[in-house]
């Protein structure tokens, strides 16, 4: 089952969107919401408005708790850009693209945990005889440290002089 909501011509570009969408992709709802209230960034209350919104929509809906939601989809899309212009000199224009987002919010429910099955007692010997050894702990290392090699040059005044561009 999935819970959707849209947030469509919002006035931020895609790009700046997408730093907070992806902040909180895959996340519970209450992590994300607490993300959100707390991010620097500008994007994050419209998105944190459309998480409720969806949540809103889950409650009203689908008869579901909060607690049983996390976030499965979040896509920013680019919407259509308000073309403005700017003067410059001699009285020619510049371009100005003043760029808008579509946004796209897919809640999914989890679903019940599986019992988790009882974990395997080792056996005596197993416990006597210890970890399982690798080259890289208990023996000799996997490689030598690399001693740094001194190259034969000039030392002192000469190399001062001969590191100059000109005299």
């Amino acid at each position: 089952m999935e819970i959707t909501a849209k947030l469509n011509y919002l006035r931020m570009a895609p790009r700046k969107v997408r730093i907070v969408a992806d902040l909180i992709k895959d996340m519970e709802i209450k992590q994300a919401e607490t993300q959100l209230k707390f991010a620097p960034k500008r994007a994050a209350k419209p998105l944190l408005k459309l998480l409720n919104s969806a949540i809103a929509n889950a409650k009203q809906n689908f008869n579901l708790e909060k607690d049983s939601l996390f976030i499965k989809q979040i896509l920013v899309n680019e919407g259509p850009p308000f073309k403005r212009w700017r003067p410059v000199s001699r009285g020619r224009a510049f371009p100005i693209m003043k760029r808008t987002s579509h946004v796209n919010l897919v809640l999914g429910v989890k679903e019940k945990a599986e019992a988790r099955k009882p974990a395997e007692t080792p056996t005596e010997s197993e416990i006597q005889a210890g970890p399982p050894k690798s080259e890289g702990f208990g023996g000799k290392p996997k490689f030598k440290a690399s001693r740094r090699i001194k190259k034969p040059g000039l030392k002192g005044v000469a190399k001062k002089i001969f590191r100059r561009k000109s005299f």
